[in-house]
């Protein structure tokens, strides 16, 4: 069986984070999923806060710089994707939205991806339902059903908000993995290639 590339993007501000840690739980969960079905996986993270001059520099100028080109191709170029986002005034933060604007607009087409957030409360958790999954809508990704959100409670390992949210975490990278087991495994692609324009013919306009 083809090894299939999973490539995790974090929005978390801080180091640690608490999106990173709920990327992490998704990640190893998917990747136990795809073990589960005789899938090997290679894992890839994008942290957004290691990004966020270069994403600012690539909206001023149209282009990215090298850092940057191989972030937007570890995810343009994996089998699925988890796309993990604190939640900021009932969206997706600036950072996470910033990094899927520079994202070609048919580079995700019919991707399987994996939705998460936190919050510090629950009242947050349909962000993923009216922000962020219209999102990968319209960049026609293929989205599983189930979204994983967390709240500051939730990471009571031994309550029961802490078992809900294992239980959410399994049954989303189950589906994320089915959709995978059912894939043909991505070719790589150049994110930024465009063989018919030189870099002078850019310039040109």
């Amino acid at each position: 069986m083809s090894t299939r590339t999973l490539a995790v993007v974090s929005a978390g501000l801080s180091n640690p984070s608490s999106t990173r840690l709920l990327a992490d739980r998704m990640t190893a969960a998917t990747v136990a999923a795809l073990a589960g079905r005789g899938i090997p996986t290679t894992v890839e993270t994008v942290e957004l806060r290691e990004h966020a001059r270069d994403l600012a520099d690539n909206l001023l100028t149209g282009f990215p710089n090298e850092p940057l080109r191989r972030a937007v191709g570890t995810v343009t170029g994996a089998d699925a994707v988890i796309a993990v986002t604190p939640i900021f005034s009932a969206s997706y933060s600036g950072l996470f939205k910033t990094f899927f604007d520079v994202l070609d607009k048919d580079a995700l087409v019919g991707t399987p991806v994996l939705m998460g957030a936190t919050a510090g409360t629950a009242r947050h958790s349909l962000a993923l339902e009216h922000a962020m999954r219209p999102l990968f809508a319209y960049l026609r990704a293929t989205v599983v059903p189930t979204a994983v959100f967390a709240a500051s409670e939730d990471w009571s390992g031994g309550s029961e908000a802490g078992t809900g949210l294992a239980h959410r975490v399994d049954r989303a990278a189950a589906e994320l993995a089915d959709v995978v087991a059912g894939r043909a495994p991505a070719a790589p692609v150049d994110p930024f290639a465009d063989p018919a324009s030189s870099f002078e013919d850019l310039l040109r306009g």
